[in-house]
């Protein structure tokens, strides 16, 4: 294996300047400097991931900055962007926002210390990360969670139509009062949720009522005959004050949600659930991140992938 020493050699300087060249650790003459990047590029030199960057200009890696606590799927989701991601040649860095705005900017920080070439973030409510790594003109996919604004690269699932046709199936069910328990304030994907769940009510000759949208069931028992789940953020809180209340999810109340969680065929009744196409979403935003590497000048792309939906029993339909 080649040693720092003998790019040292043939460079003409002494390991410490290597080093510092290497480390970005101190300013060094821009012709030693040049000379220290032949010497790595000729010896083949491999020390570590940064002599790489310097050499190539990228290290071959992708960030992944991914609340890994609000994301049920998030398995599924990681296995499908590595496993793009290594077919194309690259290594996946996966780092935990843990769903927090401050925690987001420190995981992305460090990031970008490692160099990665671009990075797929699923931002948090009040994202500051965002603006950074536009300002410095880091590659950047959001994944799931997407702006308005469509002026960075973004895949996620379609929201809108998608809860307006949740709240359609309820609707030709005979349902005349439905709620919405939204998801978590502040996420775009909840906006955009409300937003399907009003289009839904409108499409069906209902009328919205602002008290229909609650973040808790409860203040919707006793009021509604149906509802609508924002998210498996809130599903399990709702599932659990039906049962609390004596009320029976199929029967006395139609329950649909967004979001197809991996037991959502093991309760009783099973979950009527919209579910997305999570490794599609996955796939779609590494080559989307690649295709920013590739050529950073392109026009900004937006992609939404419809989801599925899951016709079980939860609903009030019997098969």
């Amino acid at each position: 294996m080649v040693t720092m020493r003998e790019v040292a050699g043939l460079a003409g300087v002494s390991i410490t300047t290597v080093s510092h060249v290497i480390n970005n650790t101190r300013p060094v003459a821009e012709a030693t400097r040049e000379r220290v990047l032949k010497a790595v590029e000729e010896t083949g030199y491999t020390g570590d991931a940064i002599a790489r960057s310097l050499v190539t200009g990228g290290t071959k890696s992708l960030g992944l900055a991914v609340s890994l606590v609000s994301h049920p799927y998030f398995a599924e989701l990681i296995a499908a962007i590595e496993s793009e991601a290594t077919g194309a040649g690259y290594t996946l860095v996966l780092i935990d926002t843990q769903g927090e705005a401050e925690t987001e900017q420190a995981a992305v920080r460090m990031l970008r210390s490692r160099r990665v070439d671009g990075v797929l973030l699923t931002p948090t409510s009040g994202s500051a990360a965002l603006p950074e790594l536009r300002r410095l003109g880091v590659p950047t996919v959001l994944v799931d969670r997407l702006t308005v604004a469509q002026d960075t690269d973004q895949v996620g699932p379609e929201n809108v139509q998608a809860t307006s046709a949740l709240v359609r199936h309820l609707a030709e069910l005979g349902h005349r009062r439905i709620g919405m328990v939204c998801g978590t304030p502040g996420l775009a994907t909840t906006d955009e949720r409300v937003l399907g769940y009003r289009l839904g009510l409108g499409r069906a000759g209902l009328a919205w009522d602002e008290a229909l949208v609650r973040p808790s069931l409860e203040p919707l028992l006793g009021r509604v005959t149906g509802v609508v789940v924002g998210g498996h953020q809130v599903l399990v809180d709702v599932l659990r004050t039906a049962r609390a209340r004596g009320v029976r999810v199929g029967s006395d109340l139609a329950l649909v949600t967004y979001d197809d969680v991996e037991w959502a065929e093991l309760v009783d009744p099973p979950l009527t659930t919209m579910a997305q196409p999570v490794e599609e979403i996955g796939r779609t935003a590494v080559r989307l991140l690649l295709a920013r590497i590739e050529d950073p000048d392109r026009s900004p792309e937006t992609i939404r992938l419809p989801p599925t939906l899951r016709h079980r029993r939860s609903c009030g339909c019997h098969g």
